[in-house]
């Protein structure tokens, strides 16, 4: 991804599956999968993807629920089929009697997919998480989140549950040098945000932008001196995926194309056998497919910790397989 979208795997190769994208200068981030982080990077979480209800995925929702429970605005939540219904039935779990109209309208919307459609639905602060059904629209291509600038795509790998992968795409990159704007005097900045976005809507020269502390600049000085545009970054995030050809097809579908991919290699090709049973990749498989999408960079995470005591091993195994100018048998 390009340098203003940092993804991070939160707790390592062994840890739970959580990988937190950091949104620089716009003060936000999305998560794929929910773990325990510091409290000043949760409280910039605008979406989080769940890629299934598995404790381990799953396991930070309650502190991102309470650190933001008193802030205004709306929390977004994705997963697969069933999601909507174990988020109401975690909020139910708690006692909600000292929230009401005066409480902060903190918001949470919840949506499923099921492969083709995106179900939605409303639960608010201030009626005591009661669920609202909102709607249900046509997800085209698997895009279940479509913004200005980016997307986000997912699949459904078979687990032996409704499990989830999912892939961000900057829909048009536009950097913007710093040598560039120390020659006409500008800083860098959130105020860089709103005129990308004057650029991908095709604004004129004439637009005026606000640069705190600077004035104003018209779009048409900004464009002439400093934008590079180019096709957008991708990077997906693939876990717990059952190794056979229709998930290698379903994989490659959503990630062709991505720069970076972080694909879960729990066990070693020795264990193949559990592996099978569990409906996970094994390390040399995923490094098989990361090497057939061409990625540039691959990061494979969520290994069994019956390897903590050779833990190279399962990455060993992946960068070979990643690397081979043929797959091993």
């Amino acid at each position: 991804m390009s340098a203003l979208v940092q993804p991070r795997l939160v707790n390592g190769p062994f840890g739970d599956p959580v990988l937190y994208l950091d949104f620089r200068f716009e003060r936000r981030a999305i998560l794929f999968d929910i773990g325990a982080f510091a409290p000043r990077e949760i409280l910039r979480v605008s979406h989080a993807f769940v890629s299934h209800a598995h404790m381990h995925h799953l396991s930070g929702l309650d502190r991102l629920l309470r650190l933001r429970l008193h802030t205004q605005g709306t929390l977004h939540l994705a997963g697969p089929r069933g999601f909507v219904d174990q988020i109401e039935h975690r909020l139910r779990s708690y006692t909600w009697n000292l929230v009401d109209d005066n409480s902060t309208d903190f918001r949470l919307q919840v949506a499923e997919f099921d492969g083709r459609t995106l179900r939605r639905a409303c639960l608010r602060a201030r009626d005591a998480f009661r669920r609202w059904d909102v709607d249900t629209v046509e997800a085209r291509d698997g895009v279940i989140l479509s913004e200005e600038g980016l997307s986000v795509a997912a699949c459904l790998p078979d687990h032996g549950t409704p499990s989830a992968a999912f892939a961000l795409r900057e829909t048009q990159r536009i950097n913007v040098w710093r040598s560039m704007l120390d020659e006409i005097g500008l800083p860098v900045g959130p105020w860089l945000n709103e005129a990308k976005a004057g650029l991908r809507r095709g604004c004129g020269d004439a637009h005026v932008l606000s640069v705190p502390g600077h004035g104003t600049i018209s779009l048409g000085i900004l464009r002439e001196r400093t934008p590079r545009v180019s096709s957008g970054d991708a990077i997906a995030y693939v876990t717990d995926a059952a190794d056979h050809e229709e998930n290698r097809a379903r994989i490659a579908s959503l990630a062709t194309g991505a720069q970076r991919l972080f694909l879960e290699a729990v066990y070693l090709s020795r264990d193949r056998s559990i592996a099978k049973a569990t409906r996970h990749l094994p390390a040399r498989a995923a490094g098989e497919i990361a090497r057939r999408l061409k990625v540039r960079s691959a990061t494979p995470f969520h290994h069994s910790p019956r390897y903590l005591e050779t833990s190279e091993a399962p990455e060993r195994e992946f960068r070979r397989a990643f690397a081979a100018d043929e797959v091993v048998a």
